[in-house]
């Protein structure tokens, strides 16, 4: 498989994900994939699995839009809105924006999978309580 072809295939997953495509994760990622976004960083599938996994534990209706995706040799950018109802909290849908660094192997599957977003501004600042002190301490920082 080409790597145009893995990119295709992540946007696709990303964009239609649900508990029972978690299980089509090896698709995907290679068996040694690393991942790591703003919460976790893990080595393996079967890790990776689990954060998806958690995410549909955690909040409702989660879903992704890709707004933006280049390739360049093995590697890809992403840029995305990740859009979900908090269960606990909040019950208006969120959205967090976000980009993702991607690297391909050599059969075209992940290897490697960097997500780059704020959590202080795309989520801490959304929570009733800990939004507010968020919002301060950036009020004070900004002089």
């Amino acid at each position: 498989m080409s790597q145009q072809a893995g990119l295709n295939n992540v946007v696709q997953f990303f964009e239609t994900i649900s508990p029972a495509t978690v299980a089509q994760l090896s698709q995907i990622y290679t068996d040694d994939v690393f991942f790591k976004d703003p919460f976790n960083e893990v080595h393996g599938i079967t890790a990776a699995s689990h954060i998806f996994e958690h995410m549909f534990k955690q909040v409702d209706a989660p879903r992704f839009v890709v707004t933006t995706s280049v390739l360049q040799g093995d590697d890809a950018f992403l840029t995305w809105d990740f859009l979900f109802r908090m269960k606990r909290f909040a019950r208006d849908e969120q959205c967090i924006r976000g980009a993702t660094h991607l690297r391909f192997a050599a059969d075209g599957r992940v290897c490697m999978h960097r997500d780059y977003w704020d959590a202080a501004e795309e989520l801490y600042e959304k929570l009733p309580l800990l939004g507010a002190m968020m919002r301060g301490l950036k009020r004070i920082a900004r002089g």
